[in-house]
């Protein structure tokens, strides 16, 4: 059984992601488990999310950016208001930031992209890499 359609094609947080993901060499969109997924050979961005409460409730995340970041930058990523720790994803590592709290010139997937693709351009106010972090004690 197919999951149902979890996302409205014309949202212009789609749009703004779709333009940024796709814009990386090979990458390609699908749908998986009702939401938009971006791919070369494995999945690097999900749009949507879902958040359990400690409740026992969910809390849906519809214009969410999921990504799987390396562990120390997952680290300062979780003290942004935004991030979340998503279902399912979450246990392996993937975060949930808000698109709408990323400007142009920060949306970035800040994640282990495969290796054949570079980077995006990284804010350090949003997003630092292992370079520009403190050393730790």
């Amino acid at each position: 059984m197919a999951h149902p359609q979890m996302f409205d094609d014309d949202d212009p947080q789609l749009a703004r992601l779709r333009k940024t993901a796709l814009s990386l060499p090979e990458a390609q969109e699908k749908v998986s488990h009702g939401r938009p997924a971006f791919f070369t050979k494995k999945i690097f961005a999900h749009f949507g999310g879902t958040r359990k409460l400690v409740t026992g409730g969910m809390e849906q995340h519809p214009q969410a950016l999921l990504i799987l970041p390396d562990p120390m930058d997952a680290e300062v990523l979780m003290e942004r208001p935004d991030a979340f720790v998503p279902m399912y994803l979450g246990p392996t590592g993937w975060i949930g930031l808000e698109l709408e709290t990323l400007d142009e010139n920060d949306l970035v997937i800040c994640s282990p992209i495969p290796t054949e693709i570079p980077h995006l351009p990284v804010s350090s106010a949003n997003c630092p890499r292992r370079t520009e972090m403190p050393a730790k004690d």
